[in-house]
């Protein structure tokens, strides 16, 4: 089949697949009128300025970077507060007692002699030169002055401004956050950038919709992609300077014609690319640096991979899947990603309208297909990826094992067929090669005799001699076939131009893909798609030519998913710029020799609330172990020597009920594991995760406690 997933079959007009956003240069398609508003733009740009003025400092993974405000990466020595208020109350009885005491001369008159030496003789008595009022003001200030020492020793002693700074400051402290300033040659909102490459006339039109409330988000993201492409040469600045005059903030539209999504239920930062899911606990487990801090992923993350793990209702899909598809598909529509978002039908992963391309397997309503081969023209490739789809769960779970026998017999009938047809077998036509049906096969070697392919024949002929024999894969691959080969499935996978198809060869462009799987009385044949899917993504990026272009898979169940050729595909994604989102309801559903390599394939691993202990133990293993301080705290009885001291316990022991005791605190270092199977699986609370990440740049975060409500 030679479709890239941009032909109309079953209509009469083309309908392409979405192309590339960028200056229309070369126009892939005329862009749609894009969507009416709901509601008038703002009669002002203050709250998008505000947005994009916002500082974003530098961070660890997965901070979220809007108006964050850094902290030590350890925490400051901090006194215990019952201790720190004791102190600070005791200290302030001190020093009234002792303002008390020199008050009542109880201590004499020696803070006196200051005032002696110093004072002038003239201003003493009634009878001065100051006069009483005079007088009574100069004794009085010397007395404040003593206060005010005594005070500020006590207040030292008693840590005052540690009381202040913890309890009074807070309480009227408002959250600052420094914008950038106007002014500044920083500013992102008057594209300085621009106008010293010379399109100052771009850059004052963007300047002023952005004043004007006429940009978005979106459209901020999606002309930087596009001034992007003009500093690395693959668009003149003529070009782009001319769409931007024109069209201003909906210049280099993409090409469905769309600038937002019809809803978004999650905080996106399109400056940083980040997706927030919620906020680190304030736990002592969590570093310093992370507690308190808004939790978020983006592509730098997600290149990585993302594994999680968690029973039904966790939060998988509506705390994990739905965010991060939607930040996707907002990465599409500023021409930077390209996402495939696959699931069963009815599962939450946003509606039709945020999406390009909506493939419903199984519903004849679908407006498109999916290509079984990939939309490649090369019969070993496309058995290839077949027969991982088909039977690779099937093959040795050892990460060293193949599929090769399977690709052998695909590559043995779909050569020959494509060779005599133009094209790829469809399903009923794959299913009876695969059983040897005596008919087709005898038109097939017809055909071959009449185009001289004396090679091909040889395959033929290899293949009849292989069937029947002991160890022949083709009964199963067969089986597999049929599953596919239902009445619901009767109008989907065509290869002979009747339908639309859509093939993951499109990820050259920002596209946005649902794959909607029929899981409903169909589980074993959406478990086959789900994996061929991921094959055929693992191949797509592999061999894509612009990588600039982050592609990722969203598999909303990866339940018989995970292959030995699942895990190396995956391995193998980081260096295409790519990832794929996987989650599981336990590592029970990957065989056991693949849950480690699928751990160590993945940079950032979760395990939501509820987890089994047995998974725990398999992230526990993962994360690893630290050095931390132990405490161990003995109590030793005191014995008395003396007649004294033994009546003194005897009333310590009456009154306390208790020997008297002398306590010996012991401090080691212990190697300890991160999280232990125990915590994982009963002190994560509901609603939380604890997440690891790792950046495509190989920086990573330990584990961390995340509230997903947060």
């Amino acid at each position: 089949m030679d479709s890239d997933g941009t032909q109309e079959a079953r209509g009469t007009h083309a309908h392409p697949v979405p192309r590339p956003a960028g200056p229309p240069e070369v126009p892939a398609m005329p862009p749609r009128p894009p969507r009416a508003p709901a509601a008038p733009p703002p009669p002002d740009g203050s709250a998008f300025l505000a947005w994009l003025r916002t500082p974003r400092p530098d961070a660890g993974p997965g901070v979220w970077r809007f108006g964050h405000r850094p902290r030590p990466a350890e925490a400051p020595e901090e006194i215990p507060t019952r201790q720190l208020l004791s102190g600070a109350l005791i200290a302030f009885l001190v020093g009234w007692l002792i303002w008390s005491l020199l008050q009542n001369g109880y201590l004499g008159s020696w803070w006196w002699v200051p005032f002696d030496l110093i004072v002038p003789d003239a201003w003493r008595g009634g009878d001065s030169d100051l006069g009483e009022t005079g007088t009574f003001l100069v004794y009085r200030g010397y007395e404040l002055l003593v206060a005010l020492a005594i005070m500020v020793g006590v207040a030292r002693l008693g840590r005052w401004g540690e009381v202040w700074r913890r309890f009074v400051t807070p309480r009227f402290r408002r959250p600052e956050v420094q914008a950038a300033d106007p002014a500044s040659q920083d500013d992102p909102a008057q594209w300085n950038e621009l106008r010293a490459a010379g399109a100052a006339d771009a850059a004052e039109r963007l300047a002023a919709d952005a004043r004007s409330g006429f940009m978005k988000d979106v459209d901020h993201a999606r002309i930087l992609r596009a001034w992007q492409g003009v500093r690395t040469g693959r668009h003149s600045l003529a070009t782009f300077s001319g769409a931007v005059l024109r069209d201003g903030a909906a210049a280099c539209l993409h090409p469905s014609g769309e600038r937002d999504l019809p809803a978004r239920v999650a905080l996106h930062d399109l400056v940083t690319g980040q997706v927030r899911l919620g906020t680190t606990v304030d736990d002592a487990r969590n570093p310093y640096a992370y507690r308190g801090a808004g939790l978020a992923l983006g592509p730098d993350l997600l290149g990585t991979s993302l594994l999680a793990v968690g029973p039904a209702g966790s939060g998988k899909t509506g705390a994990v899947v739905r965010p991060v598809a939607e930040s996707l598909c907002l990465h599409a529509l500023a021409g930077r990603a390209a996402v495939v978002v696959v699931g069963a039908a009815g599962a939450g992963l946003g509606p039709a309208d945020a999406y390009d391309v909506v493939v419903r397997i199984g519903n004849q309503e679908s407006e498109y297909d999916l290509d079984l081969y990939g939309g490649g023209n090369d019969p070993d490739e496309a058995a290839a990826v077949l027969a991982e789809g088909l039977v690779g769960d099937l093959a040795d779970p050892h990460p060293g094992s193949d599929s090769r026998r399977s690709t052998t017999v695909l590559a043995q009938l779909l050569g020959p067929f494509r060779a005599v047809h133009g094209r790829f077998p469809s399903v009923p036509e794959l299913r009876q090669l695969l059983d040897g049906a005596p008919g087709p096969f005898a038109a097939l070697r017809q055909g071959l005799q009449d185009a001289g392919q004396e090679s091909l024949l040889r395959e033929l002929d290899a293949r009849e001699r292989q069937m029947g024999q002991p160890g022949d894969v083709g009964g199963v691959l067969a089986d597999r076939v049929a599953l596919l080969d239902r009445p619901a499935f009767a109008g989907f996978f065509d290869t002979s131009g009747q339908s639309r198809p859509f093939t993951l060869k499109a990820l050259d462009h920002p596209v946005r893909v649902r794959i909607d799987l029929p899981q409903r009385g169909h589980a074993d044949a959406s478990r086959m798609l789900a994996r061929l899917v991921l094959a055929q993504f693992t191949a797509s990026v592999a061999v894509r030519e612009d990588r600039s272009l982050f592609a990722c898979l969203v598999l909303d169940d990866a339940t018989g998913v995970v292959t030995p050729e699942a895990v190396r595909g995956i391995q193998r994604l980081r260096s295409g710029n790519a990832g794929v989102v996987l989650t599981l309801r336990t590592l029970d559903d990957v065989p056991r020799p693949l849950r480690g390599p699928l751990l160590g394939a993945t940079g950032c691993r979760m395990a939501l609330s509820g987890l089994t202990p047995w998974d725990g133990q398999d992230f526990a293993e993962v994360w690893g172990k630290e050095w931390t301080e132990a405490r161990d705290v003995t109590d030793r009885q005191i014995i008395a020597e003396t007649p004294a001291g033994k009546a003194l316990h005897a009333v310590r022991r009456v009154i306390t009920g208790k020997a008297p005791t002398a306590r010996a605190v012991t401090v080691r270092q212990v190697e300890r594991e991160r999280w232990s199977a125990s915590e994982l699986a009963h002190g994560v609370p509901a609603g939380h995760a604890v997440l690891s990440l790792t950046d495509v740049d190989g920086e990573h975060a330990p584990p961390l406690l995340v509230n997903l409500r947060g």
